[in-house]
């Protein structure tokens, strides 16, 4: 696979933007989602958004696990679903908690590493679809760390539920990405724009569950470090945002994986460190290592401006395709 980003938009940071904001998506307009909410086990809820194929019989369904903040709104849900309806299959994008436009119930949120979740929502879709028919997963940025940890804690029990899998953009070493986001232009332009949604969502929930968290400190975090530690890692389980991100990371643990896995990272993506990128060496021949030199995060932009972002969803589905 080959990608060469156009030279009118050099660097990381600028192919991480400018696709999110500005470039094409599709090349015809979506159809609607169709939405169903699922209750959890716990007593909350899901809501997964689906595009049904228009042709009959067996089909193969790709499922989109977004990333922090997203949505099947997002410019990469979007193109992800337009190529699966262009190829006659179903597409599903479960949204995580609290991120469908809807505060969920339970005190709780998501989380990079929340393959527990992955898990129960890729068996569920298993189970509402012929035997015959593959079902392939995608995940993108934190959702792509979230998969590959589902990956490798099934084991040889996941090729009952996915053909294979993809992880795009994802931060696998969640500490050097923690790192590299909370520092310059990235503290400045990213991390500013995560908190400014994810800070109204958490005092949402503190307002559901009173005490949930120090709501100070809350106020007081200025990175993804800090809102991690009294947050994120609290309400999942975690001792902190330290053991949250060691627990959570799916680098270490790639070897594990024994289905058809495809790793995408941009050595130049500004939010995963090239340094903290897996090497073939370490993750064992059921994974396939894509590193192409530009891209950004969830970018790949292509083509005169104001670009498109066709590109990497379209490999990506080419790959998982091959592997069905």
């Amino acid at each position: 696979m080959q990608y060469v980003a156009p030279r009118w938009l050099p660097g990381g940071n600028l192919q991480t933007i400018w696709p999110a904001l500005y470039a094409r998506r599709a090349e015809a307009p979506l159809p609607a989602y169709r939405r169903e909410r699922w209750g959890t086990p716990d007593g909350d809820f899901v809501d997964v958004d689906f595009l049904d194929a228009a042709v009959s019989g067996p089909k193969p369904l790709l499922v989109l696990f977004h990333g922090l903040e997203g949505s099947s709104r997002s410019h990469y849900a979007e193109v992800f679903g337009a190529f699966a309806h262009a190829r006659g299959w179903d597409y599903a994008v479960p949204h995580f908690r609290g991120c469908s436009g809807e505060l969920n119930l339970a005190p709780r949120a998501y989380h990079s590493g929340d393959f527990e979740e992955v898990g129960w929502i890729l068996a569920r879709l298993r189970a509402q679809r012929d035997p015959a028919q593959p079902l392939l997963a995608a995940g993108v940025s934190l959702g792509g760390n979230a998969l590959m940890r589902w990956a490798e804690e099934a084991g040889s029990e996941a090729a009952k539920v996915a053909s294979a899998v993809a992880a795009i953009s994802a931060p696998l070493d969640l500490a050097a990405g923690g790192a590299a986001i909370g520092r310059g232009f990235n503290r400045l332009v990213y991390t500013r724009m995560f908190l400014s949604t994810m800070k109204p969502k958490a005092l949402a929930k503190l307002a559901q569950h009173p005490g949930l968290f120090d709501r100070e400190k809350l106020l007081a975090a200025r990175d993804l470090y800090a809102f991690d530690d009294v947050f994120t890692a609290p309400l999942h389980g975690f001792r902190g945002t330290d053991d949250y991100w060691s627990r959570g990371s799916a680098k270490p643990h790639l070897h594990q994986i024994r289905i058809p896995a495809l790793v995408v990272n941009a050595v130049n993506d500004p939010f995963v460190p090239a340094a903290s990128l897996p090497r073939q060496g370490e993750v064992g021949s059921h994974v396939t290592l894509w590193q192409p030199a530009h891209g950004g995060h969830v970018g790949f932009p292509l083509g005169a401006p104001p670009g498109h972002v066709r590109a990497m969803p379209e490999r990506v589905v080419a790959w998982l395709n091959e592997h069905r």
